[in-house]
């Protein structure tokens, strides 16, 4: 029984283990919504409003993308 469970971890990824995509997908999350925060803090730098408008706007923005790549790629999992 140890035997198959190795081989149904590996069985859509050509040879590498499932868990290895999702941790790459992680760092993708993190990516995608740190570099949005950061532009938006960037922008909010440079603008005068004391609201922080764009940083809001742009952490929001990024993790409704973020959020949408990883439901794309757990949509082509099935």
């Amino acid at each position: 029984m140890s035997e198959e469970t190795p081989e149904k971890d590996k069985q859509k990824t050509n040879g590498t283990p499932v868990y290895v995509k999702y941790i790459g997908l992680s760092f993708q999350l993190f990516g995608v919504i740190g570099g949005g925060t950061y532009l938006g803090l960037l922008i909010q730098q440079r603008s005068s409003i004391k609201f922080p408008v764009w940083l809001l706007l742009f952490c929001f923005l990024s993790i409704g993308i973020a959020f949408y790549q990883l439901w794309q790629s757990m949509k082509q999992d099935r």
